[in-house]
């Protein structure tokens, strides 16, 4: 058996705790059966973004004409697009490697690994042992029990980065972040696009207002059918048939090239057997921790998509951050999962953080302000009509409780309530603030301005 100071499951944002317990003379295991870099840099983010960014501009010359502008899209080079995600991948992938190589006292293990006692994991024919464990085992697509679902050959986040070509049109089942990203991504590259959602809106988690208005603007490049139900999954000469049921109209079958499936992510613990360590997990196999990110058992944490919590990169690298420091340090800190925004890289583009309105209402007093993009000088030069910020305050005290965007740039410009959020500042943090004129972040303070 082998022996370690430090024991880092996950090699996404594993990573993190991992260069600095080796930078703190520690002997580190790092386990990973995947890539490093995990699903953000192999099948996540990374390459979503490279592909959306691309999708971006294509849609911004369809729309060019409302400013005046005629211009025409001749050729989308789809292995141009697909051959420049790789290649970033495979350069990110290539850095991590030799960080990994070069790191004294630290031992890879490129191998699928499970607790067999507690603090004693199996690789293998190896088994090693560790004072301190950190968790952060990640997430995979999770498929729903469609019939006929297992007999076609549907795309999922990961698979979908390997389609050599455009498909001239495609069925995505789902309506959250990822359907919406790649609908997107699917209908820019001259793909049409079918979105099927069980629930009644897109992006459920955002403001009814938010959403309604997502499904507005991508309805005007691709058809979308929420509390729609796919009873099966058939393959044809075309690829496959999709047979629907809306709510409160007639059953009804789609016909496509592909089908996507993305309705949401499941666990990867159920990998490790934690039942042999006594970790605790829920009902959905994530691992319970506390505001300190401990499990149930000492000396070991958890965090990142492992714990279920916020999805996202930025928060899995946070907790990494507060659970080493909590690991090292005599005071402990908290992780405050309220304070942590998200973005969606739709056209356009959602961005929050914070509390809905209908959340804050629960426990506070509030004041709501609105503003739309017209509103501002910067808005109105885009020709932005519809867009807008929502803000939602504590009317006691000024404090912020979250704020809603959909529009232009809306994962640029949230950037400022984050802070002001995150360092529990008041309105008058922002407000008391000068704006570049004209800019969209003149947008923050005009909607906090309107509060009533």
């Amino acid at each position: 058996m082998k022996n370690y100071d430090v024991i880092v499951i996950g090699a996404g944002v594993g990573l993190n705790v991992t260069f600095k317990a080796v930078s703190s003379g520690l002997r580190v295991a790092l386990i990973d059966k995947g890539n490093p870099g995990g699903t953000c840099l192999n099948l996540g983010c990374v390459p979503s973004k490279v592909l959306i960014f691309p999708a971006d501009r294509i849609v911004e010359i369809r729309e060019a004409e409302k400013l005046g502008i005629h211009a025409k899209i001749t050729r989308v080079d789809f292995s141009a697009l697909m051959g420049r995600m790789k290649r970033t991948i495979s350069l990110g992938r290539k850095y991590l490697v030799n960080a990994i190589k070069n790191s004294e006292n630290l031992d890879f293990y490129n191998e699928q690994a499970y607790f067999v006692d507690e603090y004693t994991l199996k690789i293998k024919n190896q088994t090693i042992r560790g004072k301190k464990i950190f968790i952060s085992s990640g997430s995979r697509p999770s498929i729903p029990p469609i019939k006929g679902l297992e007999k076609v050959d549907y795309l999922t986040n990961e698979s979908v980065l390997e389609v050599k070509k455009a498909p001239k049109s495609i069925i995505v089942v789902g309506g959250g972040s990822v359907a919406s990203e790649y609908s997107h991504f699917f209908d820019a590259v001259g793909a049409r696009v079918t979105v099927l959602e069980m629930g009644e809106r897109l992006i459920a988690s955002e403001e009814p207002e938010i959403s309604h208005l997502l499904k507005k603007e991508l309805s005007r490049r691709m058809e979308i059918l929420t509390n729609a139900s796919v009873l099966e999954v058939k393959r044809n000469k075309y690829g496959c048939a999709v047979l629907v049921k809306v709510k409160n109209k007639s059953t009804k079958e789609i016909v496509a090239e592909k089908i996507m499936i993305a309705t949401g992510r499941k666990s990867n613990a159920d990998f490790l057997k934690l039942g042999k360590s006594g970790i605790k997990t829920d009902n959905s196999n994530y691992i319970k921790v506390n505001d300190y990110l401990e499990t149930n058992k000492r000396n070991i944490w958890a965090f990142g998509d492992a714990i279920g919590k916020q999805m996202f990169t930025h928060a899995g690298d946070k907790e990494a951050e507060i659970a080493w420091h909590n690991a090292t340090s005599g005071k402990k800190i908290r992780m405050d999962f309220m304070s942590i925004p998200y973005a969606i890289f739709t056209h356009p583009q959602v961005a929050s953080v914070g509390l809905t309105e209908a959340e804050a209402r629960k426990d506070h007093e509030i004041l709501v302000g609105r503003a739309k993009y017209s509103d501002i000088v910067a808005g109105d030069t885009m020709v932005e009509k519809d867009g807008f910020a929502k803000a939602i305050v504590e009317k006691k005290t000024g404090k912020i409780l979250g704020f809603h965007i959909i529009g232009p740039y809306a994962s640029h410009i949230i950037q400022e309530v984050v802070n002001a959020v995150v360092n529990k500042n008041t309105v008058d943090y922002i407000t008391n603030s000068m704006h570049t004129f004209p800019s969209l972040s003149e947008l923050i303070p005009q909607a906090l301005d309107n509060l009533s």
